[in-house]
């Protein structure tokens, strides 16, 4: 039986393409690994965290009309080593968490913070004795 093997990419459509590709890059550190236009006109830009293997694909295509994000529709999970840290780091950006941080009696924790577009971003950080969430 033919299955599935890999989780290559995850697509997240938008509005304004270059205000989330600066987003990804400087609040979160992802890397652009490549950009391009297709065949049908979509702009795509694929971003990646550090330690992943698996891309994000941002992609703007005005042609299926503008998008409008539902609260709590999806997001994305990045494991951070410290929320406490991150969140200072957010607030020299002017960002804070929309949601948490909630800390375990075991170190593990989570945070959220809202992407341009109305995505929602997890940040996690995992036990130091775990495997985290």
């Amino acid at each position: 039986m033919s299955k599935a093997r890999k989780l290559l990419h995850t697509r997240y459509r938008l509005n304004d393409l270059e205000r989330s590709v600066k987003f990804y890059r400087e609040v979160l550190g992802l890397e652009e690994v490549r950009r391009h236009r297709t065949p049908r006109g979509s702009e795509l830009v694929f971003l990646k965290a550090p330690e992943s293997d698996e891309l994000i694909e941002l992609c703007y295509y005005p042609g299926s009309g503008p998008v409008q994000v539902q609260p709590d529709l999806t997001h994305l999970a990045f494991q951070v080593d410290s929320l406490e840290d991150f969140g200072k780091q957010l607030q020299q950006m002017g960002i804070s968490y929309s949601d948490g941080p909630h800390l375990r009696p075991d170190g593990s924790g989570i945070a959220f913070i809202d992407a341009p577009e109305g995505y929602e971003v997890e940040l996690i950080q995992v036990a130091p004795t775990g495997p985290g969430y």
